[in-house]
């Protein structure tokens, strides 16, 4: 099967697409569609995180679970909402950190488009959803994809830092070779569990911190 992925990822993950896991994807998702079920983020989104942020540019990751699974939210950038969404409430928080954390205004919009453009992968571990039914597709084979982009990541590049926000994103650490990368964790950005420990992470700031003393040209998170 021909997968539209961006060229330098094909290359990185070539073995990944001949693989049963990948082409029982692929037919979990075509069946979905043929039984009628609206699936997010149309196919043309599905990999967009890998589009706008090739292998060569990543400098940091963050992670999350699914595409929101409401009507016009998921374009394939975690956490992020194409232009004319209200951001939902996790991405809300988010801004808030990033306000207490480095002063950045918070923003009208929800598209973190800048973000990835600058290196910033925003990788859901899983990269389809049926419509309003959260991690409808968790065991579609997905997450065995996504992990092989986190180790493969985690294997051929140095100095990249991962976010990871939550308890599900924080099963993702053992993936991670600590030596040579940054890992920052913190509770998950949703109302129910930023103030456990998401509010004063300072994620940002350090992220920064970290890519400017490994000679590595910050993010500007300023939207």
């Amino acid at each position: 099967m021909e997968v539209h992925i961006g060229p330098s990822w094909k290359e990185q993950l070539k073995n990944e697409f001949s693989k049963t896991y990948f082409q029982q994807v692929t037919t979990f998702i075509k069946m979905e569609v043929m039984a009628g079920k609206t699936i997010y983020p149309p196919g043309k989104f599905i990999f967009h995180a890998f589009d706008k942020t090739s292998f060569d540019n990543v400098k940091v990751v963050i992670l999350g679970q699914d595409p929101y699974h409401g009507p016009g939210q998921a374009h394939g950038l975690s956490f992020s909402v194409p232009p004319g969404i209200k951001p939902p409430p996790s991405l809300v928080n988010i801004f808030k950190e990033l306000h207490a954390d480095i002063g950045m205004p918070i923003p009208s919009h929800g598209t973190l488009e800048k973000w990835a453009e600058q290196g910033v992968l925003l990788l859901n571990a899983v990269l389809t959803v049926r419509a309003n039914e959260p991690a409808s597709h968790s065991k579609s084979g997905w997450m065995e994809f996504t992990d092989a982009v986190i180790k493969t990541i985690s294997e051929k590049k140095k100095h990249v830092v991962f976010m990871l926000w939550g308890r599900f994103a924080h099963e993702k650490q053992v993936l991670i070779d600590e030596t040579k990368h940054l890992l920052l964790k913190a509770a998950h950005p949703s109302p129910f569990s930023a103030d456990k420990g998401f509010f004063g992470c300072k994620h940002f700031s350090k992220a920064n911190a970290y890519l400017a003393a490994n000679g590595l040209e910050p993010i500007d998170w300023f939207l």
